[in-house]
């Protein structure tokens, strides 16, 4: 059920076109940390019927993994198809004896792309498979940026990490399906499987067109043929159309030029624009590449507040009180250029309410505002770790022939 084409964004004489096809009929649940997720997801694959199939970045080896091991495993031994898609260098630790379990319960269990070797310097090395995307039976979907880890796992105790995903019923998981069987085969195919062995069959269309609501939705995916510039493009004209407000959760933001050249824009023409970002961070490097556009956003009127409670994981954004995303993409080169990626985009008041609900609940609960004045005035030795952190990530993104970041 369609309910309109795609519709262009103009950037001066240039024409693009958003690649994003909304539909409506759907019911898009908000899941905030693991705590909400990890119940929902094994709920889910615990009513399966006929299949699961499951993609995932970082599959760890804590309390989430097991718990989700054990629901695929309970699955597939009752007789439906089981599929397991992890990143051969988000899961490279992925547990031998859970595949075996898997695998004997006749679950399938691929790698995306495990065999570069890990001292290589090039740009396939960094094609990584980061979705977070689950299918059951074809009518019920997860798509956001949860991996299978624990919230509590590397951060301290009573702190979670703060992660967002969304359970998706109706007519839009037929495209989240396809987009999962297509990837499915192509990493089958590639691993020098029999070119169908692990096809699973598509749910019926009558299944999966089934209206569960009333919100507008749409499935948006990142990959480096057809969809390069897909996610980008659903921020930017969001951006661009906004009036009022907008929020952007974001573990990791290097955006490109064109991207913080809109954030000021809006800031600019009245529009209230809220980041949330990083205070913590596990890439210490692209933090400070982060920090060097500090200055210039706060000048505009962009607020800046850095999550330090705990890991700030989420990539979700809220534009207006009506358009919403959430998803895996980060908003960075590696997000925006190089990954594979997939978000939801919703248009619905109800929705987006409750997503700038948490994203201002995050600011409230563990985050400090970045002062202009007091940002202006930090210390000299900041200022330089700073711009040679800025330094050497544009360095490493010139090599990689990453331009307009």
């Amino acid at each position: 059920m369609r309910t309109g084409r795609s519709s262009p964004i103009m950037r001066g004489s240039s024409r693009r076109w958003r690649l994003a096809e909304f539909k409506t009929g759907n019911r898009i649940h908000l899941l905030v940390r693991g705590a909400e997720f990890f119940p929902a997801l094994v709920t889910a694959i615990d009513q399966a019927k006929r299949d699961v199939s499951l993609e995932t970045y970082i599959y760890a080896d804590d309390a989430a993994g097991e718990s989700v091991t054990v629901a695929l495993e309970r699955a597939a031994l009752r007789g439906v198809s089981v599929r397991l898609l992890i990143d051969g260098f988000g899961a490279k630790d992925f547990r031998e004896d859970w595949r075996a379990r898997l695998q004997a319960a006749k679950a399938s269990v691929l790698a995306y792309r495990p065999d570069i070797a890990p001292w290589t310097f090039r740009t396939e090395r960094l094609r990584r498979m980061h979705r977070k995307i689950a299918v059951i039976d074809g009518c019920i979907a997860f798509v956001g940026g949860i991996n299978v880890i624990d919230d509590l796992n590397g951060v301290p105790p009573d702190c979670p990490r703060f992660d967002l995903s969304v359970r998706v019923d109706g007519p839009v998981v037929a495209d989240i399906y396809l987009a999962v069987e297509k990837l499915w085969r192509r990493v089958a195919w590639l691993r020098l499987k029999q070119r169908f062995s692990q096809k699973i069959q598509l749910a019926p269309f009558s299944i999966v067109a089934e209206s569960r609501g009333e919100q507008k939705a749409a499935f948006v995916q990142r990959d480096n043929l057809r969809f390069r510039r897909s996610i980008e493009e659903e921020y930017l004209a969001a951006i661009m159309r906004a009036r009022r407000d907008v929020y952007i959760a974001c573990a990791y933001f290097l955006p490109g030029t064109r991207f913080r050249r809109e954030l000021k824009a809006a800031a600019e023409r009245g529009v209230r624009v809220v980041l949330l970002l990083q205070g913590h961070t596990d890439h210490r490097l692209l933090q400070l590449a982060t920090r060097a556009f500090y200055e210039s956003m706060l000048d505009r009127g962009v607020e800046i507040c850095e999550y330090s409670r705990s890991e700030l994981h989420a990539k979700a954004a809220v534009v207006d009180g009506r358009w919403a995303t959430v998803g895996s993409s980060n908003l960075d080169p590696l997000s925006l250029v190089l990954a594979r990626e997939a978000n939801m985009v919703v248009e619905d008041e109800a929705f987006a309410e409750s997503l700038r609900d948490a994203i201002e609940a995050a600011i409230k609960e563990g985050a400090t505002p970045v002062r202009r004045m007091l940002w202006k005035h930090r210390p000299w030795w900041q200022r330089v770790s700073i711009w040679f952190g800025y330094g050497v990530a544009r360095f490493a993104m010139g090599l990689l022939g990453m331009r307009g970041f």
